[in-house]
């Protein structure tokens, strides 16, 4: 218990917990967004593309169990971060949404009827309902490894400077491709497990493709980021004094992106751990064999890619480009030491509990959705 009352310890905690429901979201929801992209790329009839659709019917409701939960965790534990990607994200974070909504209509209005125009034009708001958040995701990380517009008053209320099409500036654009290209991947590495014949051969080509645009947008993130403006702390004051975000020093300048891999020599693991699981996704997927393992290794990719942007930022979670000072830290962004106790405790019980039963369900699901299996089920079926 002495170990949940100390507050520097439960702020890395619940850095490194977002960080998890963050990887969970674009590993999870990801095959469902992969699979969308996929849609009007892979399969070549109707049928065929009722099969990708079915592969990720049973499971995108619970898919997105991650999203919800990685909201909330931002609600409770990092509540200023909340706010302030909330409100200056607004136009964002609405496309989001929007992008989202097609999802559900889609699978639920899609086989509804017949008619060819009308399966594609549902068919299109699946592939947009795909396409949309990823690109959105990577555009919102660009955009905070840059820094975002806002500063703080003395009262701590929040004065946004930006514009919905400031965000897409090419940095935040690359990260964007970035985003779409790994998610391509892992949708390819998904329907390599869950399809046969042709469609696995035409997903694995369309992969591989999508492998090599990941890894070549990754390298080029990394050497844009060396002369990138970006954000360092000369001090981070007392790890378990209460939230301030202005009772700091904050310096800016090119290269400081790297700051925390000089301290934290292991976080060069996780540059690594991307590379090497798109290239083993990549490899296993021009081999055909183990379809399993080369989703394991482009989920592994994913989470590199967002470990690595995590550490560059250490300690920091949202800087500000107007007004460095009112940059968001690990150790000023927090809610309260009780609040995060009790998260913990209740993390600990239920994140288990998720993570059993989602297991479970893909273990019953398991093995491929062919043309045949949605003729027989075709009332049943998406």
């Amino acid at each position: 218990m002495h170990i949940l009352s100390d507050y520097s310890f439960l702020r890395v905690l619940w850095w490194m917990l977002l960080g998890v429901l963050l990887m969970g979201i674009a590993i999870m929801d990801g095959l469902d967004m992969g699979t969308a992209i996929l849609l009007p790329i892979v399969p070549r009839n109707d049928a065929e593309r009722r099969v990708l659709i079915n592969t990720v019917g049973p499971v995108w409701e619970g898919n997105q169990v991650w999203l919800i939960l990685g909201g909330g965790a931002i609600f409770a534990a990092w509540p200023a971060l909340y706010a302030i990607a909330f409100s200056g994200f607004y136009l964002a974070m609405l496309l989001l949404l929007l992008s989202l909504i097609l999802r559900p209509v889609g699978f639920k209005f899609r086989s509804k009827l017949e008619g060819t125009r009308w399966r594609n034009a549902w068919d299109g708001a699946l592939f947009l309902g795909g396409l949309v958040p990823a690109l959105v995701y990577g555009v919102a990380f660009g955009n905070v490894l840059r820094g975002v517009p806002f500063r703080l008053d003395d009262t701590m209320r929040m004065t946004y400077e930006g514009s919905f099409f400031g965000l897409f500036t090419p940095f935040a654009l690359l990260c964007g491709l970035l985003s779409v290209a790994m998610i391509t991947l892992h949708g390819a590495t998904w329907l390599g497990c869950k399809t046969e014949g042709e469609l696995r051969t035409r997903a694995a080509n369309v992969g591989q493709l999508a492998g090599k645009a990941a890894i070549g947008l990754f390298a080029l993130g990394g050497v844009c980021s060396i002369f990138m403006h970006t954000y360092g702390l000369t001090d981070i004051g007392a790890g378990d004094a209460p939230s301030n975000p202005l009772a700091k020093h904050v310096i800016t300048g090119a290269g400081t992106l790297f700051g925390a891999y000089g301290r934290h020599p292991l976080g060069i693991l996780a540059p690594i751990a991307g590379f090497g699981g798109f290239v083993g996704a990549m490899t296993l997927l021009r081999t055909g064999e183990r379809p399993l393992l080369a989703f394991c290794a482009s989920g592994l990719g994913i989470a590199g890619v967002i470990a690595t942007a995590g550490i560059s930022l250490f300690p920091f979670m949202m800087p500000s480009s107007t007004d460095p000072v009112s940059s968001l830290t690990v150790w000023d962004a927090s809610s309260s030491r009780l609040t995060l106790a009790i998260m913990t405790g209740v993390t600990a019980i239920f994140l288990p509990i998720i993570i059993a039963y989602t297991s479970w369900v893909y273990r019953v699901l398991r093995g491929p959705v062919t043309v045949e299996s949605v003729a027989t089920n075709s009332k049943s079926f998406y």
